[in-house]
């Protein structure tokens, strides 16, 4: 009999999730993919407060559409970038969207404020309908990169640089 050991299962559980997240049409790892697909803001979410956003007030912004939780070590990662983006572009009309997919909004209030987070979080939790619309339902952060057109630069699995997030949102502007 044949024993499995912790690395063969660690290996297997890689390649599973980078086999899924191409099935989902989620760059996992390599280069972004790039779509012409139209992102698809005609949700309601509610923010830390309890109250209702809809996310297509944010149609006509370039933006990052960000599927997060607070115990993800690749999502606490690349929050410190985001929140230099959205200084550094905001006065240009960009921002991030956080929809945290498990988190109370008591468990993101102190994530905002350990990490100063500079762009709206909403609680995401239980909205099947959102994870599938935006393939974000298996392996997190998920990105997506929504010019102000709305089309779909880019979706990201994984996180990336503070560098490669800049230049994939200074491309939201050509």
């Amino acid at each position: 009999m044949s024993r499995v050991f912790p690395r063969d299962v660690r290996a297997v559980f890689v390649l599973s999730v980078f086999t899924f997240a191409m099935a989902l049409g989620v760059g996992a790892c390599g280069p972004p993919q790039k779509h012409d697909e139209i992102a698809d803001l005609g949700f309601i979410v509610k923010d830390m407060e309890g109250n209702d956003v809809k996310l297509s007030d944010y149609r006509g912004r370039p933006l990052i559409v960000n599927f997060w939780f607070v115990d993800c070590p690749p999502c606490r990662q690349e929050v410190p970038a985001f929140v230099d983006l959205v200084k550094r572009y905001g006065d240009k009309g960009f921002t991030v969207l956080g929809l945290s997919v498990q988190d109370t909004a008591e468990a993101m209030q102190v994530f905002a404020e350990e990490f100063d987070v500079n762009y709206p979080l909403f609680v995401d939790d239980g909205r099947d309908d959102i994870l599938n619309a935006y393939r974000a339902t298996f392996a997190y952060p998920v990105s997506w990169f929504v010019k102000a057109d709305g089309t779909v630069l880019l979706k990201h699995l994984g996180t990336g640089t503070p560098e490669w997030f800049e230049r994939q949102v200074v491309a939201l502007f050509e």
